[in-house]
């Protein structure tokens, strides 16, 4: 089973906008790794999970879109929930989910599925930068790749 854990795309900054949906950077960096991952990564996802906010759910539309499945909101995907609940969550699901959300929830999310430890910092997560995380038949996590738009052709 895999997740791929996805952090929202640039969002504009909450001054210029309060709801802070994505830039038009971010709208372009979602739709090239939504291209990306339909074209080369051979991706089996049986859905695109957000937690709600604006920026998450654009971001999450945009890659469901490429992928051609379906997208919805998700309780306990918000920047400060308990990580807890998605490890949880994770260890009973057998189809692989794609998870956009926020720091640092994703990132406590990643130490706790690869550590046990929500408190380690393993990963530097991009904006609209995509984590693949593998769980073997034991219930063990690992990283397969890290894929960011920075490195995406243009």
């Amino acid at each position: 089973m895999h997740v791929y854990l996805v952090q929202h795309a640039e969002a504009l900054p909450s001054e210029e906008d309060p709801l802070r949906p994505l830039s038009e950077k971010g709208i372009s960096d979602a739709r090239r790794m939504g291209d990306y991952l339909q074209r080369h990564a051979g991706l089996d996802v049986h859905e695109v999970l957000h937690s709600g906010r604006e920026r998450a759910a654009q971001t999450a539309e945009i890659l469901a879109g490429s992928l051609k499945v379906a997208c919805s909101a998700a309780a306990g995907l918000k920047p400060s929930d308990d990580p807890g609940l998605w490890a949880s969550q994770l260890a009973l699901r057998v189809k692989d989910v794609m998870v956009v959300g926020h720091m640092p929830h994703l990132q406590r999310l990643a130490g706790l599925l690869l550590c046990n430890d929500d408190a380690l910092s393993l990963l530097h997560f991009r904006n609209g930068g995509v984590v693949s995380m593998e769980r073997d038949a034991t219930g063990v996590w690992c990283i397969e790749w890290v894929l960011t738009p920075q490195v995406l052709p243009a």
